[in-house]
């Protein structure tokens, strides 16, 4: 029996940190920064910010009605889409009504499970050449991470662009994450959109960056495509749809989407999991011989069925740090959220944080505990209280994807290797949009076998 494992969350007091605290110091740089106890424990709380009336529902019921029940009702916030806006346009993840569903259909041919589970080998193929590289001592597996599945993505979706997986690159994506909480308040207030500190230049030029390469790679594939891969796809199942202008416009904004979002999720989740298993070698050493036997069935596309322990503990990983902290919608009509008056134009906030780690919904919820995912503890559980790729018809179109990339790729790390924490390294949670390890995430690493 594994002993228990508390790993590290931000302190909680007793009330939350004021709102203003939001846009300055280490609340600014870290969604899950400043709840109180009460957050954890209360169903609904609603609170005021810039003008904005912000409603956090804690009750999976009611989030089930925001997220499906009444979906249509709540839309994608204005305000969010003026942050993106420059980066992702109206892409799969910011557009609502008939021009979502347009795209969704398109993009969702790409991730059905046949598709998915023909890529298995291919996330193998990235996972075993960063093995090449490594040497027993010291290693930043945040980086590793993101090397690992930026090559996934430029290899399944882009057909191995190499600008997609460059120095470069990883250094602008870090950028433009961290810039996020100053144009955040830019946008609340009304203000141009401008860099203020030397934080938001670095983030106005990495957005640039990336925009302008991935503008270049679906440039270059017009009229027809290109290549028979995600990317030539998408553009060609837009051009049926769309005017020509629009239509290579919206593969840009799709492109940077699953660029970004399609890497950036993954890496966190491998991060935090070979964290956990760092905490707890024991486990680890059960989840290495799993995968070891699995790998050596075969490396095809049933690979992530033959790892139930290893996915119990991916999942477990979701849950303590899921890959986005929180997302937003915006009430077209009025509706009542158990009970509260909920306004045309108020702001509904969905925090996966708060209702993974609730005490009313799970037993010792900051505790590490597999187990919560095996068969028979997991039967019964409300499926809104567990919402690491969302919910509804918006539910994540990769989640499929991005699941068994990251079976694949712990199941080859692992078996391999092993991982154990680096001597006085403090772990701590940062970012914004996404959840990483503060700093990154060195681990010190040696040979099984």
């Amino acid at each position: 029996m594994t002993a228990p494992f508390v790993p590290p969350h931000p302190p909680r007091g007793e009330r939350p940190v004021p709102v203003w605290r939001g846009f300055f110091g280490e609340r600014a740089r870290t969604a899950v920064y400043g709840w109180s106890e009460r957050a954890f424990r209360e169903r609904y709380m609603r609170r005021n910010v810039l003008g904005f009336r912000v409603h956090i529902p804690l009750d999976p019921d009611v989030v089930q009605h925001v997220l499906l029940d009444n979906a249509s009702n709540y839309a994608k916030p204005d305000i969010i889409k003026k942050l993106l806006a420059p980066a992702i346009g109206e892409g799969l993840l910011t557009s609502d009504a008939g021009l979502w569903r347009e795209q969704r259909r398109i993009v969702a041919a790409n991730f059905a499970p046949a598709a998915v589970d023909a890529l298995v080998p291919k996330f193998g193929e990235v996972a075993r050449a960063s093995l090449e590289r490594w040497t027993p001592g010291s290693r930043n597996m945040a980086r590793e991470a993101t090397r690992a599945t930026m090559q996934v993505i430029s290899n399944t979706l882009f057909s191995g662009d190499a600008r997609l997986t460059s120095e470069a690159a990883m250094a602008h994506i870090a950028a433009a994450l961290e810039g996020v909480s100053e144009a955040r308040l830019q946008v609340m207030l009304g203000l141009p959109r401008m860099p203020w500190t030397a934080r938001g230049w670095k983030a106005q030029r990495g957005q640039a960056y990336l925009r302008g390469t991935l503008e270049t790679v679906v440039r270059e594939r017009l009229p027809d495509g290109g290549p028979d891969d995600f990317l030539g796809r998408l553009i060609r199942g837009l051009g049926e749809r769309f005017a020509p202008e629009q239509a290579a416009e919206l593969a840009a904004d799709n492109a940077m989407t699953f660029y970004l979002a399609g890497h950036e999720t993954t890496a966190n989740a491998l991060s935090w999991t070979l964290f956990l298993l760092s905490e707890q070698p024991d486990l680890q050493d059960r989840v290495a011989d799993e995968a070891a036997a699995a790998l050596a069935q075969g490396e095809g596309a049933d690979l992530p069925d033959r790892l139930p322990l290893m996915r119990m503990v991916l999942e477990e990983s979701l849950r303590l740090y899921p890959p986005a902290p929180r997302f937003d919608r915006q009430a077209v009509e009025a509706d009542r959220l158990g009970g509260e008056e909920v306004r045309p134009g108020d702001i509904v906030s969905i925090w996966p944080w708060l209702l993974h780690r609730h005490k009313d919904l799970w037993e010792r919820p900051d505790e590490f505990d597999p187990e919560r995912f095996s068969p028979d503890r997991r039967a019964g559980r409300h499926r809104f209280q567990y919402i690491p790729f969302g919910g509804g018809p918006r539910l994540c179109v990769g989640a499929r994807f991005a699941t068994a990339e990251a079976l694949a790729i712990l199941a080859q790390w692992l078996s391999r290797w092993r991982f154990e924490p680096e001597p006085g390294r403090e772990v701590r949670v940062h970012g914004m949009v996404t959840l990483r390890p503060a700093g990154g995430l060195p681990l010190r690493l040696s040979r099984r076998g």
